[in-house]
């Protein structure tokens, strides 16, 4: 069997202060409570430099903070031309996302472009909706989201570890 040493994943959002960082956040809890976080790189970014620097959301992080998982230390940074050489998914909150990433994307690397919540098992969406001029509740739908999509990727990285 042929054991690949290393899997790399990039979210991305519109500013990267509300989803792609609690997708971020959450995969990352689950690699380190599978004992992967040796071998499995995540990050997070944004289409779009409206937040470049600043932390996640505090409502995006509270909510997490609730669930056990920790956004603290995240910051918020755009995509960037490496990205697609570098990552071996890189995954778009939602339908507008996977296009602007299309267009950046050089040809080589499109097969690494996916939405999400392709890899999600009990929800039928397939787009994370933006929690941002929403209450509480829809930063909690984000999270179930999240966690059911990142159930799924990560039985898709373990496969990919082991092919």
């Amino acid at each position: 069997m042929n054991v690949k040493a290393k899997y790399s994943v990039l979210f991305v959002c519109t500013g990267n202060i509300c989803r792609s960082p609690t997708a971020d956040g959450v995969l990352r809890s689950m690699v380190e409570s599978a004992g992967l976080a040796d071998r499995v790189e995540v990050d997070s970014a944004g289409t779009h430099d409206y937040h470049v620097g600043e932390a996640p959301d505090r409502r995006a992080t509270a909510h997490a903070a609730k669930r056990g998982y920790d956004l603290s230390y995240l910051r918020a940074r755009e995509v960037k031309p490496a990205d697609f050489r570098q990552f071996d998914l890189v995954l778009a909150m939602d339908k507008g996302h996977q296009r602007l990433l299309e267009r950046a994307c050089p040809p080589a690397e499109r097969h690494k472009l996916r939405l999400f919540l392709e890899f999600a098992r009990q929800h039928a969406e397939r787009e994370v909706p933006d929690p941002y001029y929403g209450g509480p509740e829809g930063f909690e739908h984000v999270l179930d989201l999240v966690e059911d999509g990142c159930e799924g990727l990560l039985e898709h990285i373990r496969g990919r570890l082991e092919a």
